[in-house]
């Protein structure tokens, strides 16, 4: 079986995705807490410290990151460097000098390290950071909105999940890569990666999502 160590499992993306490799591989999960619903050795951690959770990166072969603030606009631009910059490239600094030859980062649609958008430049510098570390597999997700079943950030998000759906068909040729992924689908399809064979980098926008989630085998639930 794959062995698999991730962080973010107790988000919303990451909980899909931890319980769809547990079922059929060996996961490892680290965090602050330990997630509910899934089959892994579980370790509570203190994942800005990488020497403190390094013991548990040895003998993995892949290591997905799915961490990140799920609000941006409810946190310093500081903390949201922190969170979803600064600890996923320890993480994968860590996993890398452990051995790992397979990473799996859980990025945005347009993540460039030259956009005039924080958000965006701050999650193209990870990315050109997880370059820098010559892993021989990495998988860079670029979705746009996830959709969930339920609203989980007020106002703003149950505007979204109403719209977005509607106007996916809307979205085509170039545009396709701005519709939106159900988020046990986006799940999926970054374990059926993990899962998976192959060499080099790879970044996966909506159509490239939906087709690996479709290599799962399994129905969406959104």
């Amino acid at each position: 079986m794959t062995s698999v160590v991730m962080i973010g499992a107790t988000g919303a993306v990451g909980g899909h995705c931890a319980r769809a490799v547990s079922g059929r591989g060996q996961l490892t999960s680290l965090g602050r807490r330990v997630a509910t619903g899934i089959d892994a050795a579980q370790h509570v951690v203190d994942l800005a410290d990488p020497p403190s959770y390094a013991a548990h990166l040895a003998g993995q072969s892949v290591a997905i990151c799915c961490l990140g603030v799920g609000e941006p606009s409810k946190v310093t631009r500081d903390e949201f460097r922190r969170i979803d910059h600064d600890i996923p490239l320890g993480f994968a600094t860590a996993a890398r000098a452990a051995g790992v030859g397979h990473f799996l980062l859980l990025s945005s649609v347009g993540a460039n390290a030259a956009s005039p958008s924080f958000f965006l430049r701050t999650k193209g510098q990870l990315e050109d950071g997880l370059r820098a570390l010559a892993f021989d597999r990495l998988s860079l997700f670029h979705p746009s909105m996830i959709l969930t079943p339920e609203n989980r950030y007020g106002l703003s998000q149950a505007l979204t999940l109403a719209i977005w759906p509607r106007l996916t068909p809307l979205l085509r040729g170039p545009l396709r890569r701005f519709r939106g992924i159900a988020v046990d689908r986006l799940g999926q399809a970054i374990a059926a990666t993990a899962l998976g064979t192959g060499r080099g980098e790879e970044v996966l926008e909506w159509p490239q999502i939906v087709a690996r989630a479709d290599q799962f085998g399994v129905t969406s639930t959104t």
